[in-house]
Order: structure tokens, then sequence, then C-alpha cells
């Protein structure tokens, strides 16, 4: 990775502030050429980000069966570029591509009914899509909109794989449970946080646990900030979207 810069105006001390070349901006670059590079990119990223456009297909009102069928044609038909072509700089951020593109393709889809099995006759993409529908169960009432419904999920995912990320370095230094005992404390929104207390439970001291604490947000700012340029094309767009990924949380 490129060298990195000091962290001055980060949201989250210890964000790198260089932009290291990504994989959605390798999607952009090849455009339609059908490059395998970007292929493989954008494989990558659908298997990450799957869940939130079949939420999105549940909440308009598709069945589950049919949600499951959208999802895997859909992502078939990105991969065979059919709709990189149409990447505008106002869509640079991959959420914003892929909801834009969804919401085409279900438009272009609601009147005709999936003759051939999932994934069109394509070979299926390895998203979890079994899993789906029990996640979908879980998800909040009516209320919220498809849109609403994908931005959360999309945030929620986001974070996931990075506390995930984070979690897999503890534990391979051995330090899973410092971890799993500080990631409470990790965002810093506790009003009073108990160092002590935690450092009783860690057998640290107060002043240890403050270090442990402030390196494990240092570097949750870190692998925060490569999941996300993971996902925009231009670097100038990183800070604003974790800007919105908190809004969309109400961080």
């Amino acid at each position: 990775m490129a060298e990195r810069d000091n962290d001055r105006g980060s949201l989250w001390p210890g964000m790198p502030r260089q932009f290291a070349t990504t994989r959605w901006s390798v999607v952009i670059a090849a455009g339609a050429s059908g490059s395998p590079g970007s292929r493989e990119a954008l494989a990558r990223l659908c298997e990450t980000y799957w869940y939130p456009l079949y939420a999105f297909a549940r909440r308009w009102g598709h069945t589950a069966d049919e949600a499951q069928d959208l999802t895997q044609e859909f992502f078939a038909r990105l991969l065979e570029k059919h709709y990189l072509g149409d990447v505008r700089p106002e869509r640079g951020r991959f959420r914003s591509f892929l909801l834009a593109s969804l919401t085409h393709f279900l438009l272009n889809e609601r009147d005709r009914v999936l003759a051939q099995k999932r994934g069109g006759g394509h070979a299926p993409i390895p998203l979890e899509i079994d899993t789906a529908e029990g996640r979908y169960r879980l998800e909040p009432p009516d209320t919220e909109t498809p849109e609403t419904i994908f931005e959360r999920r999309w945030a929620l995912t986001l974070l996931d794989g990075v506390l995930g990320r984070l979690r897999d370095e503890y534990a391979k230094s051995n330090r899973e449970r410092l971890f799993e005992v500080l990631k409470g404390l990790l965002t810093g929104q506790s009003a009073t946080p108990k160092y002590a207390e935690v450092g009783a439970a860690l057998d640290m001291t107060e002043g240890a646990v403050k270090v442990a604490v402030h390196r494990l947000r240092r570097r949750f700012g870190e692998l925060l900030r490569d999941e996300i340029a993971d996902t925009v094309a231009d670097p100038a767009d990183i800070e604003d979207e974790i800007r919105y990924l908190f809004k969309v949380l109400g961080a």
C-alpha cells in the first residue's frame, strides 16, 4: 500500500489520508471493457454487499423466492458488463451505483416472470442467498422505505466487515479477549467510560486501558477508511462517505 500521510482532519484518529487504488476504482476504470481484473473486483464487492439489495427487493414487494432470483440475475448481468458502461461521476460511490442499477433492473423486470433457474441460467454468484430471508425477517416494520432499508443495511454490512477484520487481527495476536471487552468503548460514545472497571476485568491499570482503547480506535479508523476506500471512486468522497454512514446509523 502507498505510504500514508498524517491524520489531520480525519473523523477518526489514525485514519490514513492517502488514497490507494481500490477495487471499485478498478471496476470503473475498466468500464465496459470486460477486463478480467474488473470482473474479479466487482464479484468481490458483490459478494460483500449483496444483502442490502436483497432487502431492497423484498421491501419493494417481491416474495423471498422472487427476491433471490432477482438478486442473482442482477449480479449475473453486472458481471457480464451489461451495466458498467452506465457508470457516471455522480454515481462514483459503489452503493449509489448499485441502488440506481437495481432500481432500473427491477422496473424492467416488474412485468416479466423469470422463466429460467436462479441466476437466469448463468453460473450463480456465490452469495449466501439461503440465509437472506432469515436476516430479512429481523428487519424493522414496513414503515421503512426500500431505500432506507438499503442504506442502513449497507452501513451495517460495512461496519460488520470492519469489526470482523479488527477482531481477526486481535485474535491472531492472542488479544481476542481484549478486543471483546474493549469493543463497547470503540466509538467513544459512552458518557463516562469506566476504565477502572474494565481494567479490573482485564487485570490492567486504568492508564493501560486508556492506551489500549486509543490504539483500538486508531486501528478501527484505519480499517474503516480502507473499507470505504474500496467503495468510492474519488478519494475526496471518503470523508463524506464516513459522515453519511454514521448519519444513516443515527450515530
